[in-house]
């Protein structure tokens, strides 16, 4: 099995841009996977625009084959066109292994406590853990003590960087109940840490608890609002930023009187762990103009959210693109393509036989279901474009669980009986090879139609006396075994849409100037955590 290095770098503006047009010249032939959704897989005959060659050959391979490709892995008997393809593909791509953090002075990933991971997940805690270690060695590198965490949803991060790093923490987030439980949990750890030296006859230290804001951020005059606001004694001799700030911005705080900071430092650093869509990007805008803000460090995700409505206009304020490098090149990405940017290479790869095999089936349930939308409910689909993804957050719950179970057991089994390894219960579950090809086939028919039946019940419609499930299923079955070959070429691209994006997020910052140094950090394990790559910039210059 071949597999490709990446020849690319990006330490320098030049270099980035570079990496950028090998990227656009490459996918250039191959929007008609960018632009698909696998739901219209037999609506629109999309194995139709695919090299044939591939189609026969990849429909007769394994599905641990299959589940390999997005990761550029492939076999020696392909087609030299498509193992070129999914190579090349592989090349452009960033490189998703988690960094070795001793190469960083002073870094040091500390295990959370009990109490501050209380609530959290095995994935959250990996994240929490390792992004707070950085957030906590940059603020030190640039001289800071406050840290502004945007989109701090529940303040696991805050809490962290609060209790464990002593730094004084603003968590922002657009939901006011969010905000809600970050205070009560911040008093709940600061009451347990208060108990514990008590306890211990220690001597009381002030904690340093996360000041929440509750307000939407639209764009950087939030957070420069927010960051420059003067700040004031009140008669207590605590220190609160000024009144005059409150809502005085086009993206209006909905609280009345901001809270207060425990330090008064001229300096500060914004964080975000996953700041969903065009979030990620506005702090990148604002660590630009904002004096105060010496450094940035961003995980973003949710690239399906990124708007693009003003792509023509030079000064827009997109999500994608953000550089004035890719909005010369004028590239798009529509929603499908940056959908596809989410995709996890590293956890299909893991999934193992069953659980692969699982999901093209269920691809192939969804694609048939929408031939029957088409048919007997084409409204259906003109209002709502996205209905019918039923279960897909639920197997997403399940993929998590089979890839950390398998992480804690050393690894998938290759060489056992997949079924062991990676238990996938769901109501339509129907790998049972001890049964005949007949009687699969049956249960398969059986279960499109329970399927079906369910997906109506969800959209609220009733069961047309002439719909007929069967001459669906028929049409479609023969070309079902399709699905698995057509999304795995197409996952692959995956990768390298996501390289585009955060190559121009991180060339927005190169193109900044020389006072300032930006670069791109895979900090998760990409199993656990598929968007783990960290933007980290830093000022030079006051």
């Amino acid at each position: 099995m071949a597999e490709k290095k990446c020849k690319y770098s990006c330490n320098t503006a030049s270099e980035t841009l570079e990496w950028i047009h090998a990227i656009i010249k490459f996918i250039a032939p191959y929007r008609y996977f960018l632009n698909a959704h696998v739901v219209n897989f037999f609506k629109d005959r999309l194995w139709e625009a695919v090299d044939k060659e591939w189609m026969d050959c990849l429909r007769k391979e394994p599905v641990e084959n299959l589940l390999r490709i997005p990761s550029g892995v492939v076999q020696d008997h392909w087609p030299s066109s498509v193992k070129d393809f999914i190579l090349t593909l592989r090349s452009l791509s960033l490189s998703r292994e988690q960094a070795d953090f001793q190469e960083f002075s002073g870094m040091h990933i500390a295990s959370l406590s009990n109490v501050l991971a209380q609530g959290m997940n095995h994935k959250k805690k990996h994240e929490v853990e390792a992004f707070s270690s950085l957030v906590s060695l940059v603020a030190k590198q640039v001289g800071a003590r406050t840290v502004v965490d945007v989109g701090a949803g529940q303040g696991y991060l805050a809490q962290v960087l609060a209790f464990d790093y002593q730094l004084s923490v603003i968590a922002i987030d657009a939901c006011s109940h969010h905000g809600k439980i970050t205070d009560a949990r911040a008093e709940r750890i600061r009451k347990h840490y208060a108990a514990k030296m008590r306890k211990n006859c220690s001597e009381l230290r002030e904690f340093s608890v996360p000041k929440t804001v509750t307000c939407r951020v639209l764009s950087s005059d939030t957070l420069k609002a927010l960051s420059n606001c003067p700040v004031e004694n009140d008669h207590a001799g605590n220190r609160h930023f000024s009144q005059k700030c409150s809502g005085s911005q086009p993206s209006q705080l909905t609280e009345n009187v901001l809270p207060s900071l425990s330090y008064s430092d001229s300096t500060l650093v914004i964080a975000g762990l996953h700041a969903c869509g065009d979030l990620s990007v506005t702090m990148l805008r604002t660590f630009l103009e904002c004096d105060k803000a010496k450094a940035v460090i961003s995980v973003g995700c949710c690239y399906n959210l990124l708007s693009e409505e003003a792509i023509d206009i030079v000064d827009s304020c997109c999500g994608f693109p953000v550089s004035q490098g890719v909005k010369s090149a004028g590239v798009a990405l529509d929603k499908n393509a940056r959908d596809l940017a989410c995709q996890s290479a590293d956890r299909w790869r893991g999934l193992g036989e069953h659980a692969g095999l699982h999901n093209f089936e269920l691809h192939a349930f969804r694609a048939s279901f929408q031939m029957v939308l088409l048919r007997h409910y084409p409204n259906i689909l003109l209002e709502s474009p996205t209905i019918g993804h039923q279960g897909k957050a639920l197997r997403r719950q399940q993929n998590q669980r089979i890839l950390e179970s398998n992480l804690h057991h050393g690894g998938a089994s290759e060489s056992g009986d997949p079924r062991k390894s990676v238990a996938f219960p769901h109501e339509y579950s129907f790998i049972q090879s001890s049964k005949s090809s007949k009687s699969r086939a049956l249960d398969r028919y059986s279960l499109f139609v329970k399927f079906c039946e369910s997906g109506l019940g969800r959209l609220h419609l009733p069961r047309l006396e002439d719909t007929d499930y069967g001459a669906v299923w028929r049409e479609s079955e023969s070309f079902a075994e399709l699905i698995g070959p057509y999304w795995s070429l197409r996952a692959a691209l995956g990768p390298v849409l996501e390289t585009l994006i955060l190559l121009d997020r991180l060339l927005l910052l190169q193109e900044y100037g020389n006072d300032l140094e930006a670069s791109l950090l895979p900090i998760f394990n990409p199993v656990l955590s598929p968007r783990n790559m960290a933007i980290i910039a830093t000022k030079f210059r006051n």
